[in-house]
């Protein structure tokens, strides 16, 4: 009897744990959510990022088609939407291909000229374990060196290599920033409209709160900074926690150069009012205008002595300029200024979970701040190269601005730096009602109908921002003269028909 009650007790102590387990699994399958688009980060899914959006997207089924032998109304595609140079192009620069293979390749190095030798030396003795290996987390020191003599050279004030990263890319320093200063929707960053989406995508990625502040396009886009302190106040009336203020200069869409003064009264009222600023600087040697040049933040916070009351961060790129290699995602990001020291221990924090910049990158950068300088074997080479560009995109700037000034209803401010055209549309009526009803946004729509009547790929301005009740689109001027010829005349053409349609 008693080995039965203890068998009894047993399958009943079985069965209790077997419920157990079954109960168990089930609450585990009912919190085992399937992986989907509505399961997984929702800031992800709300990023948008128009620059290679759902019109790109469409470009590229028209190049297969192309390619397949489809007959379409146009023979090429030419992407006016990315500033890509190189995928329009764009020559490198000899001078720095050729120390990226002397460095990697030895058995071409007798080919090239003492300079580039010397600078593949110093790259192998200073870099450790060469460029296959992982450097520091800023960078290697040499090439942060280097880059700090740039930058001393730029602004003829001493730079420090310890304010100094080398990053992967304006990019990688814009998330590590977003990353340390976001806390929730409560932070909110103030950025310029129209702005370059990389900072609305960051702070949806991150949970934070874009603050618009509008550029005047009448004067040139420029910064009214009594209307971004009202924007400023306004937001801390909702009880946002207004952190820094972006500013890209020169600027992306709009290809404005701030001018000096605009500069020094953004950096007062950042001081003034406790903000940081983020100083997007990377088409700082695309400036075409006569008379304007590029005058970093760096340089106006330093001479009006208000580096104890403002802390600044910097980024330069090498995927624009007249050096354009995008492919290489390098660049910089100085910090100056009046940093707490923890932020800068959190930011190398986040520089160190990511190991390293790629070393590509980091020597390209050093070469983009510190080249040939005259009397070196290279330096023809170099500055035929780097001005030749230049002045062609000088041309073509002011070719497709001329074109598009010509346009009904179309205004379109001179591209002064940059290398973009930001045009505002004048739509009719009749065509905005069309989008209302179709619930289409009307200059998305219109650039939609410009890919495939022509070809031509550009970017809605509404994918920017832009004061509401405007119209715009960007577009690049990096085709080739022949190309950008071409696109002139086919945007004058494909306008001409579509506003002939809605009288």
């Amino acid at each position: 009897a008693t080995r039965r009650d203890a068998s009894a007790r047993a399958r009943a102590i079985g069965d209790e744990r077997a419920n157990s387990f079954d109960r168990a699994h089930r609450g585990r399958d009912a919190m085992r959510d399937a992986i989907t688009v509505g399961t997984i980060n929702h800031r992800v899914v709300d990023a948008e990022y128009a620059v290679r959006g759902p019109i790109v997207a469409r470009a590229q089924q028209l190049e297969r088609a192309l390619r397949d032998g489809e007959k379409l109304p146009f023979d090429k595609v030419v992407y006016c939407n990315i500033g890509n140079p190189h995928s329009l192009g764009q020559r490198p620069i000899s001078f720095f291909r050729q120390v990226l293979a002397a460095i990697d390749c030895e058995a071409v190095a007798g080919a090239f000229a003492a300079d580039v030798l010397e600078r593949a030396e110093e790259c192998k003795r200073k870099i450790k374990g060469g460029t296959g290996a992982y450097s520091e987390s800023k960078g290697v020191e040499s090439l942060r060196e280097r880059v700090v003599r740039g930058i001393t050279k730029r602004d003829g004030i001493p730079a420090n290599i310890d304010d100094v990263y080398l990053i992967d890319g304006a990019s990688a320093g814009c998330h590590y920033l977003m990353n340390v200063l976001i806390r929730g929707e409560q932070d909110a960053i103030m950025c310029p409209i129209p702005q370059y989406p990389l900072y609305s995508a960051a702070l949806t990625l991150y949970g934070g709160t874009l603050t618009p502040y509008y550029l005047d396009e009448e004067t040139g886009w420029s910064m009214d900074v009594e209307h971004v302190k009202s924007q400023l106040n306004a937001a801390r009336a909702q009880g946002k926690n207004v952190r820094a203020l972006v500013i890209i200069n020169p600027g992306n869409p709009t290809g404005n150069v701030l001018s000096d003064d605009n500069l020094l009264d953004i950096a007062k009222f950042c001081a003034d009012e406790g903000l940081l600023i983020i100083s997007d600087e990377v088409y700082q040697e695309n400036i075409y205008a006569d008379g304007k040049k590029f005058k970093s933040m760096r340089k106006v916070v330093l001479e009006a002595g208000l580096e104890k009351r403002v802390a600044l961060a910097s980024f330069q790129s090498i995927s624009k300029g007249y050096y354009g290699e995008c492919g290489r995602r390098g660049g910089f990001m100085e910090l100056i200024g009046a940093w707490d020291q923890g932020v800068l221990d959190a930011i190398l924090k986040l520089a160190s979970i990511a190991l390293c910049p790629n070393l590509a990158g980091q020597i390209v950068t050093s070469m983009v701040m510190d080249p040939p300088v005259e009397g070196d074997p290279s330096y023809k080479q170099f500055a035929q190269e780097r001005d030749d560009i230049l002045a062609s995109l000088k041309r073509r700037s002011i070719t497709l601005s001329n074109a598009l000034n010509s346009l009904e209803g179309v205004t379109c401010q001179p591209a002064d730096g940059a290398m973009y055209c930001f045009p505002n549309l004048v739509f009719p009526q009749k065509f905005l009602d069309e989008c209302a009803a179709a619930k289409k946004v009307a200059d998305a729509e219109y650039c939609t109908r410009l890919l495939l009547a022509t070809g031509i790929v550009t970017v809605p301005g509404s994918g920017f921002g832009q004061k509401p009740g405007t119209w715009h689109f960007r577009t690049t001027f990096l085709p080739s003269e022949e190309d950008i010829a071409g696109v002139a005349v086919k945007l004058t053409n494909f306008h001409g028909e579509f506003m002939s349609q809605y009288k």
